[in-house]
Order: structure tokens, then C-alpha cells, then sequence
């Protein structure tokens, strides 16, 4: 068995691990961290887990952790994780890092980006990017996993075949990606209130949103040479699962049938990748709960423009299912393992 942590549990995306690893056969949860709920019993605060888990939230405890755990899950928030993290690899633990801390190789991005001094730049070098589909062989060897974020896996899974057999032009990909109000975490600001959200859609960080920098991250090296995108993140009244719809112009003329079946080619055998056929697109009800990624798109002849569009759950694929999805290949399981469930549609 592996016995694991969850620092951060009872956020949102700590939550769900705590779910889906209460079912997963191979591992045995030890040890749930949470400074707010020290000394409650996490279904206390999500009563949805009583008579499946009974742990009492802890304090963080370092030595403690070590002690018990084989590998820790931190779904802290940016700028915290880097300041845990290395002690917890000191001691020998493998790290899942769910924020943004350990997912960029140079740290004048993540400083740019995030406004704030790294501080640890050195496990840069070793913390491996966290999406399977891209990076499977480094995971299996890593220490540390830097788990994507929610917009950019996305993004980067919805474009990277037509990178990869050099189908568009560099100058002008554009990223319009839609997210559920779970994104923004377990938040009281008054943008997150009911009030704010309900019957409302928005745009916001128009430009500046920091997970344009992992997507260009990730690009630039599928395409072999630097990769800008126009990015913008709206905010829409439910509350989980991302929809991106992503613009490219094609450099020949292709029709929507030949650009599916490169798609199809590329992710042959990607268990959570589910290519639709032509007239059909996602939507995020069809992948909600799940860890799939749905991708459909649409060849605009009369603009030599392919639209594609991607779906994914936030807090599974893009968040919890995911660092499930990178423990596994860590520790030689079948990547599946505890993450085969449908969407749940309704």
C-alpha cells in the first residue's frame, strides 16, 4: 500500500483527493493536514465522507509526516508550497505539488508571472511537469511533480497535435476558455458569492492570467521554438469544469475529417483523451466528475481556420485526478487505477 498525505485537504482540489483516494485500492491515506480544521475530523466539514473516512485534521507537522507517508500530496496555496516543500523532500518524501510553484523550468517565469521570489529555484531543475500525456517517462522517475493547472491542460492538450505535426502558424493562436467558480478555490472574496456569480459571465485577466506562461511553457517546447497565445479566462455560474475554445490558422488547406484523424493518431492509446467525431463537440457536462478530456473541432474552410475544443473537469483532470493519475505512474500502477468513472452528466 502506499501510504500518502494531503497537505491542504480541505480545500477544494484537497477534497477530492481525499475522495478519490479513499477508493483507490493501492493506497491508504495517513495523514490530512489542515491549519484552519486542526482537531476536527474531515467529515465534519464534508459530511459527504462520513463512514468513508474518519481521520482528524492535523497541524503540519514535518518529521511526523515523514515518518508515515510515502509519498505527499501539498494543495497549498501558490507561494506556500515552495516554502514546505523542501523540507518534505529532504526527508525523502515524493511530492505532488498542486500549485504553481514547481511547473516552470525557469524561474524568471514563475518570478515574472507570480510577483514573488522563488526562493528554491534548484528543485526547478528536477521537478518534472505533471501532464502524462506529454511527459509519462519523466514522471516515472521523479521525486517531484509539479500537477498542472486546470486552464492549461486543457489549452495544451486542445493544441498540441496540430504544434506537433506543424499544422498552424505561430502568430496568432488564441485560447477563450470558460471555468466553474471551484476554480478560484475555496474563496470568501465577493467575486465568488452567489450574488456575483449567479445569471452573470466574465472575463478577467485579460492578458496577464498566470497560466498563460505554462501554456507557452509547454507549447514552445512541443513546437521546438517560443510560442505566444492570447489567453482569456471568463468566469461562468457553475461550479466545476473548464470548456477552451482555441483558434489556429492553418498553413494548408485541410478539412475538418483529415485534422480529426491527426488528432486521433496522436492520442491513440491516451486512455482519458476522447476525440469526437465530426458534427459532435464536448461539453463540460459530458466530462464533469471524471478524468477525461473530451476534444472536438471544426475546420472554418472558408477562413482556413481550425476551432478546436476541449473540456475538462477543474478539479479532477485539472487538478485532483490528475495528481492521482501522475502517484500512479510514480509508483508503476496502471495509470487508471481509481479514475475509470463516467462523467457524471446530470
Amino acid at each position: 500500500m502506499i501510504k500518502v498525505g494531503i497537505l491542504g485537504a480541505t480545500g477544494y482540489a484537497g477534497i477530492e483527493l481525499v475522495r478519490i483516494l479513499s477508493q483507490h485500492t493501492q493506497v491508504q491515506i495517513v495523514s490530512l493536514v489542515s491549519q484552519s480544521f486542526a482537531g476536527r475530523k474531515i467529515y465534519d466539514i464534508y459530511p459527504n465522507l462520513q463512514g468513508v473516512v474518519d481521520l482528524v485534521c492535523e497541524e503540519l507537522n514535518i518529521e511526523e509526516i515523514a515518518g508515515k507517508c510515502d509519498l505527499v500530496f501539498t494543495a497549498l496555496p501558490h507561494g506556500i508550497s515552495k516554502e514546505v516543500i523542501p523540507n518534505l523532500t529532504r526527508l525523502g518524501l515524493k511530492v505532488i505539488d498542486l500549485s504553481g510553484d514547481f511547473r516552470y523550468k525557469d524561474v524568471s517565469v514563475y518570478e515574472k508571472w507570480y510577483g514573488m521570489e522563488h526562493g528554491n529555484p534548484e528543485l526547478l531543475k528536477d521537478a518534472v511537469y505533471g501532464l502524462p500525456e506529454l511527459h509519462r517517462n519523466e514522471i516515472k522517475n521523479a521525486y517531484l511533480v509539479g500537477n498542472p493547472g486546470c486552464y492549461t491542460t486543457c489549452s495544451i492538450l486542445g493544441l498540441v497535435p496540430l504544434l506537433d505535426k506543424e499544422l498552424i502558424y505561430l502568430d496568432n493562436i488564441i485560447i477563450d476558455a470558460k471555468s466553474g467558480v471551484s476554480g478560484a478555490g475555496r474563496n470568501v472574496s465577493l467575486d465568488y458569492h452567489f450574488c456575483e456569480c449567479t445569471e452573470n459571465m466574465k472575463a478577467y485577466k485579460i492578458a496577464t492570467h498566470r497560466h498563460t506562461s505554462e501554456i507557452e511553457q509547454e507549447l514552445s517546447l512541443v513546437a521546438n521554438t517560443n510560442v505566444q497565445v492570447s489567453f482569456t479566462p471568463h468566469l461562468v455560474p457553475m461550479k466545476r469544469g473548464i470548456l477552451s475554445t482555441m483558434y489556429a490558422n492553418l498553413k494548408e488547406s485541410l478539412t475538418t475529417s483529415q485534422v480529426l484523424d491527426i488528432f486521433k493518431d496522436y492520442y491513440k492509446g491516451e486512455y482519458f483523451i476522447r476525440i469526437y467525431d465530426e458534427g459532435h463537440i464536448p461539453e463540460v457536462n459530458h466530462v464533469t466528475g471524471s478524468n477525461f478530456v473530451d476534444i472536438g473541432l471544426v475546420v472554418d474552410e472558408r477562413l482556413n481556420r481550425v476551432v478546436v475544443v476541449a473540456a475538462i473537469d477543474n478539479l479532477i483532470k485539472g487538478a485532483a485526478g490528475q495528481a492521482v493519475q501522475n502517484m500512479n505512474i510514480m509508483f508503476g500502477l496502471d495509470e487508471k487505477k481509481g479514475l475509470t468513472a463516467p462523467g457524471l452528466y446530470i
